[in-house]
């Protein structure tokens, strides 16, 4: 009986037809690809990429200097310095991150009183020098600048779950 049904298939090209269905059943589906440079796939709220520094709506930074981001950093690549203003507030006068050593954890956003430091959602900073990825305070600035809306929608989607 096996002999007969082995080839009853060969004779009717069983297999090759049920090949040819799979074919077609996935070639009438949309893509599953995407054409990256030019189309991105959607990034979760929790995604951790390239850190920023926020402000205040007012504009002035949020950081208030308490350091519990650089103690929590379990590599070491954060580095605060501080001084008092003049009305008796500390804030930061450096602020600096080696890219190179962060693991992206995310504790120093999560050590952050004041949602101060995050990581957003950029992971396309790519650099041609090591010098490059010494992040200090104005480019950190410069980030949370260019990502506020992203960074506050993500941050109020997590928040639930803080």
């Amino acid at each position: 009986m096996p002999v007969l049904d082995r080839a009853a298939r060969a004779f009717f090209l069983t297999e090759l037809i049920a090949g040819l269905a799979l074919t077609l059943k996935y070639v009438l589906r949309p893509r599953a690809t995407l054409n990256y440079p030019y189309e991105k796939g959607p990034i979760s709220p929790r995604f951790k990429g390239e850190h920023a520094l926020r402000r205040y709506p007012n504009g002035e930074e949020r950081c208030i200097a308490c350091k519990l981001c650089e103690a929590i950093c379990p590599a070491q690549a954060i580095t605060i310095e501080a001084e008092p203003r003049a009305d008796g507030s500390r804030r930061t006068t450096r602020y600096d991150i080696d890219m190179t050593k962060c693991i992206y954890c995310g504790l120093c956003e999560e050590a952050c009183p004041v949602d101060a430091i995050v990581e957003g959602p950029n992971f396309e900073f790519a650099t041609e020098t090591r010098e490059e990825l010494m992040y200090d305070k104005d480019r950190l600035l410069a980030n949370g600048d260019r990502w506020e809306t992203e960074l506050a929608a993500r941050l109020a989607a997590d928040a639930p779950y803080r």
